[in-house]
């Protein structure tokens, strides 16, 4: 499917699909909700072209290690103003050939969902015209609509940084428990829905163990998951001062792996390279004696021995079930 002329091709990205056919991120500049899924420009980001969605502005989980914070703050999940009327406009204009991503920054299976159902009425909506949707959460609430996700192209990324409740309940308080949410796959894989894990942010000190990196994918791996994605903990300024009041012994390990071995890549803190190779390297040796198939997430680490999978976003996971009908 070739995509239409934007009014302004400063804005359009283009590239061929695996059929041969350009694509590009939109039609027309004149869009209020899916937008252009573009990470600040970084170019470590592999992920493909694709839209990203979110039915709420801010995240109630509250993670302390979470990114977005720096530019949407921290704030508990609130219903974008007229959203239902934003979509059905965006629906109209979008390129349909590209996946929809939701969500790439605010969860969209906040406790609040269960009082507005944002997420469910932009499934109902986005599911009978063939839409590929990519669904990233932290939330069990999923559960709730596996009668659409199993009949749609909907591919499903769920996040789980450990199995152990003590240190999860620190560090994402307000999300569900590890194990309910081994538990949720579990029931998306029995109803057919596709599934990955992301297994981000690792956190040296905290979630680095390698007998607990084994147990999480063995768990993982027992019930049919077959694609994760990894990526250790990077720093911003607002979330490392979360993480140090929260660790306030493992400032000065953090402080110097980050600060004075560390490098600072698009805007971010990063671990000094030998260690961060040496943490994914744990997580992908498991991986493969399970396997899975594995990605990493803005490490610039894409040689096979890093990244053997078709997509780093699981958008490769959406299968097609529904004709486009845009």
């Amino acid at each position: 499917m070739k995509s239409k002329q934007s009014a302004d091709e400063g804005l359009r990205r283009t590239h061929l699909t695996e059929d041969g056919e350009e694509t590009s991120l939109n039609r027309t500049p004149t869009l209020y909700l899916i937008k252009p899924f573009n990470p600040w420009g970084s170019r470590l980001c592999t992920c493909p072209l694709k839209y990203s969605l979110h039915p709420y502005t801010g995240c109630s989980h509250r993670c302390l290690y979470c990114y977005a914070t720096s530019y949407i703050g921290l704030k508990d999940s609130t219903p974008k103003k007229d959203y239902l009327r934003k979509l059905r406009h965006d629906i109209k204009v979008i390129n349909p050939a590209l996946p929809i991503n939701m969500s790439t920054s605010s969860d969209p299976y906040p406790p609040e969902e269960l009082e507005h159902n944002l997420t469910r009425r932009t499934l109902e909506m986005l599911i009978p015209l063939g839409l590929r949707i990519l669904i990233t959460t932290k939330s069990t609430i999923f559960v709730r609509d596996l009668d659409l996700l199993a009949r749609g192209n909907v591919a499903l990324m769920l996040t789980i940084t450990t199995l152990d409740n003590t240190l999860a309940a620190k560090l994402e308080p307000y999300a569900p428990k590890p194990k309910d949410r081994v538990l949720a796959l579990e029931r998306a894989i029995e109803h057919g829905v596709p599934v990955g894990v992301r297994i981000d942010p690792i956190i040296p000190y905290l979630n680095d163990d390698p007998h607990e990196i084994k147990e999480l994918i063995s768990a993982i791996a027992s019930i049919g998951v077959r694609f994760i994605v990894t990526s250790t903990y990077k720093i911003k300024p607002d979330n490392f001062k979360r993480m140090t009041n929260a660790f306030p012994e493992l400032e000065g390990k953090w402080r110097r792996l980050y600060y004075s071995e560390g490098e600072y890549v698009e805007g971010y803190r990063y671990l000094p390279l030998t260690l961060r190779k040496k943490i994914l390297q744990v997580i992908i040796e498991y991986a493969k004696k399970e396997g899975l198939n594995y990605a990493t997430c803005r490490e610039g680490l894409t040689t096979k021995e890093w990244f053997n999978a078709k997509s780093c976003d699981g958008s490769h996971l959406i299968p097609w079930r529904i004709q486009l009908n845009v």
